[in-house]
């Protein structure tokens, strides 16, 4: 436990990591050191699955803007995000973004590092940088634009305007969006379900999309086909092959190994 970043691990596999840095979740840089080790220790031990979540008003408003100033203090500041962040995008389970109310600026960049998002009827996204004269500096312009496409993305970014859960629905920002009362049950029932599969399978298909992304398709085929060989090396392979040979698919029962 952290001064503003606490993971709590369930006993049905499922890490929930909680934001709490009053009053808006700002991401200050010890925050973001605090995200950092969570990630490390995530990834090192990992669970079953992993929920992020900033509480029941707010997931974060973005950096903490007084410890902006010139340009060394945005390498500094830049570079904090970039190891936070990287390192969720490369917990090796899946994370699921806990979202209530809004998520601006570095708490947008924050929820596009997991790989899905759940969140509130009334939760506003936005990259609002542009408002301030700067750009986002934790992953904004790379990764809103693989998840919703350049032409959406640099809209958002452009006109630092904020979009609500319906529309982030629909462009595909949101994955599930639900009463706001409902978020943190609703990201924990889904990860509950994820930790209950073959999890280390999982973080291969994961590792095979995410790696794949960088590159051209050529070279995604060939990271596919080198994981595809090595999740037969797992238990949980031999174990579902096992049982959908003996009693049809779906029936498996799955060690995580």
């Amino acid at each position: 436990m952290g001064e503003f970043v606490n993971v709590e691990r369930g006993d049905d596999g499922v890490a929930v990591v909680r934001l709490d840095r009053p009053k808006m979740n700002a991401l200050s840089t010890a925050l973001l050191a605090e995200l950092s080790a969570a990630a490390a220790d995530l990834t090192a031990n990992p669970p079953g699955a992993v929920v992020i979540w900033g509480g029941e008003r707010i997931f974060a408003a973005g950096a903490e803007i007084s410890e902006f100033g010139g340009p060394d203090e945005a390498r500094e500041i830049g570079g904090k995000f970039r190891d936070a962040l990287d390192a969720i995008a490369a917990i090796p389970r899946a994370t699921i973004a806990a979202v209530n109310g809004y998520a601006l600026g570095g708490g947008c960049e924050l929820a596009l590092a997991c790989d899905f998002r759940v969140a509130a009827d009334n939760t506003k996204f936005g990259q609002p940088e542009i408002l301030l004269g700067i750009i986002p500096g934790g992953g904004g312009t790379q990764r809103l634009a693989r998840l919703v496409g350049p032409s959406r993305a640099k809209d958002m970014i452009l006109t630092g305007r904020q979009v609500a859960a319906d529309e982030a629905l629909r462009m595909g920002l949101a994955d599930r969006v639900v009463d706001a009362d409902d978020v943190l049950n609703e990201a924990c029932t889904w990860a509950s379900a994820l930790a209950k599969g073959a999890v280390v399978g999982q973080a291969l298909a994961k590792a095979a999309i995410d790696r794949g992304l960088d590159g051209p398709l050529a070279d995604g085929l060939s990271i596919e086909q080198d994981l595809f060989v090595e999740v037969f090396k797992t238990n949980d392979a031999r174990t579902g092959v096992e049982s959908f040979l003996q009693n049809g698919p779906g029936k498996a029962k799955f060690a995580g190994s």
